[in-house]
């Protein structure tokens, strides 16, 4: 039986139906060998008006659905002629392009800011080939998908949803990465037959590249530097030298990015991988909460020529020591049970701190990294949440957690932000259903920071605020969304009161109270017990 709702999902060349009893799978190979690419489409369509309830889904969602699935046909039909010609690459390019479609995980892409060539190579392989025909078709249908999309990306502005516009106009760029006004829009600019981001440009007029492993190089030193070589002032040392002249945190490498400085006495390597994770969560971020950050209308009048509004703000300052000896050490005196943390953000400081180390893994990064996000991308009041509200300050730190990649290749990954087995929705889901904990809305937004980090039940809140964050983010293919980046702006400036989230939900908490748990008990407990380890 074929359920409503959370339960239907779609995948490129696969077909899931999953609900509480049972489901069903048929494989890529036999859909393709069952049916024609007529009936798949028409099957994917039925399915795709079954998962969607009509009350709640907007034209705008709607019509990219549907896009998305006409896309998917299309590059199933591409991926079948490449299997005809023999070539098996492009097949599987095509057929990984677009991520497994499910209505309640939001898809991201991440763009290289750095510098994306806007020509098209000049050893391109001819279009009389099998391959250059694959290539030509394959460019044709991404430009095709990219000036749907762009025309939805303004709808969704003009409607007033910021953050779905600007992941709109990702995915415009994603698909023709020569999309002028995309570009535009989201903040590019062309310099030298490329586009990149102003301050890329502005180090590109001054003769430096970007290394992956050095961050910002003068072309001139790339060739030492890749030798072992490393620069000191005017003259060159070796890498154990460089590495000895460093140990300290207060002589540290000083890795710069767009938005980000870097301290690390671990290693310039090590530094600039960390500078580029966080650039990427950064634009991650600003797909997710754009609300948050721009002004009203701001992107409407961006669509209409204006430029978007960019204040000059100093880059944001992390510390990563080389060893957690040296972390806590250092940061004892500001908080004294820093050995219980793997990472933290003071906004005291306005200094986001990580070591290395096995300990540490990508979700702490995503946590802490998010509250330096909320706390410094606008002005916001001190002590965020000191007197109501603070579950939604870590809430939303701790979901964003669960953020992954996926895919192996460049080209075609992307992240995720949900699911309903994903971060600390388990968690949350055994707290309310098995253990029966719940601290009902109505009393958990009147709590301050001090309750709540005072409260005897400090872990079980925190994962009740992760789970009550994913529900706001994703119940019901995004409902709460918009309603939630109100509320965020609302308690970082100091706005908010007990009464907040109920007055933009339209809902009153005894109602979010049920939603909530409904939301927690469409997982499937099997999937629960395989994912938690329990």
């Amino acid at each position: 039986m074929l359920k409503r709702g959370r339960h239907a999902k779609i995948r490129l060349g696969v077909l899931v139906l999953s609900g509480h009893e049972k489901g069903f799978y048929v494989s890529a190979g036999d859909f393709r060998r069952r049916v024609t690419a007529s009936l798949f489409i028409t099957l994917l369509l039925a399915m795709l008006s079954v998962a969607l309830p009509s009350a709640q889904a907007s034209e705008i969602d709607t019509a990219h659905e549907a896009l998305y699935v006409r896309y998917a046909q299309r590059l199933e039909q591409l991926a079948s002629w490449c299997d005809g010609q023999q070539l098996a690459e492009q097949a599987e390019i095509a057929r990984s392009w677009l991520p497994p479609y499910d209505r309640d995980v939001i898809h991201l892409f991440v763009l290289d800011d750095r510098a994306a060539s806007s020509s098209a190579s000049s050893d391109s392989p001819s279009t009389n080939t099998p391959l250059g025909e694959w290539r030509k078709e394959f460019q044709t249908l991404r430009r095709a998908q990219a000036t749907e999309l762009f025309g939805l990306a303004r709808q969704a502005a003009e409607a007033r949803r910021p953050s779905l516009a600007i992941r709109l106009l990702t995915e415009t760029v994603r698909e023709d990465p020569d999309h002028a006004e995309a570009r535009r829009i989201l903040g590019y600019v062309k310099y030298d037959d490329a586009w990149c981001r102003p301050y890329e440009k502005k180090m590109r007029r001054r003769g430096f590249v970007w290394h992956e492993q050095f961050c910002w190089l003068k072309a001139s030193d790339v060739a030492r530097y890749e030798a072992g070589e490393r620069r000191n002032g005017h003259r060159w040392v070796s890498r154990e030298e460089d590495l000895r002249r460093h140990q300290a945190i207060e002589l540290g490498w000083q890795i710069d990015t767009a938005h980000y400085r870097v301290t690390t006495n671990h290693s310039l390597e090590e530094g600039v991988r960390l500078a580029s994770q966080l650039e990427q969560l950064r634009q991650i971020w600003r797909q997710l909460f754009a609300e948050y950050y721009l002004r009203r209308d701001e992107l409407a009048q961006a669509f209409a020529g204006h430029r978007l509004l960019r204040g000059k703000r100093a880059p944001m300052q992390v510390v990563y020591y080389r060893t957690r000896d040296e972390y806590n050490d250092q940061l004892r005196p500001a908080q004294p049970k820093i050995d219980m943390t793997l990472g933290i953000y003071l906004d005291s400081s306005r200094r986001a701190y990580f070591f290395a180390g096995e300990d540490q893994h990508a979700g702490t990064l995503h946590h802490e990294a998010t509250h330096q996000l909320f706390h410094e991308t606008r002005p916001v009041v001190k002590n965020v949440g000191l007197h109501n509200n603070f579950w939604i300050v870590e809430g939303i730190a701790t979901h964003i957690e669960s953020l992954t990649r996926h895919g192996s290749l460049a080209a075609t990954s992307y992240f995720t932000l949900g699911g309903e087995n994903d971060g600390r929705i388990p968690a949350a889901r055994h707290r309310l259903l098995e253990d029966g904990f719940y601290v009902p809305l109505g009393e958990l937004t009147a709590l301050g920071m001090d309750d709540i980090q005072q409260h005897a039940d400090i872990a079980k809140l925190y994962s009740q605020s992760a789970g009550l964050a994913a529900f706001l983010i994703h119940y019901d293919a995004g409902r709460y969304r918009a309603a939630l980046e109100r509320y965020l702006v609302a308690v970082y400036t100091g706005k908010a009161d007990a009464e907040t989230l109920a007055e933009l939900t339209g809902r009153t908490y005894e109602e979010l109270d049920l939603e909530y748990r409904r939301f927690l008990e469409s997982g499937s407990p099997e999937e629960n017990s395989q994912n938690s380890g329990e």
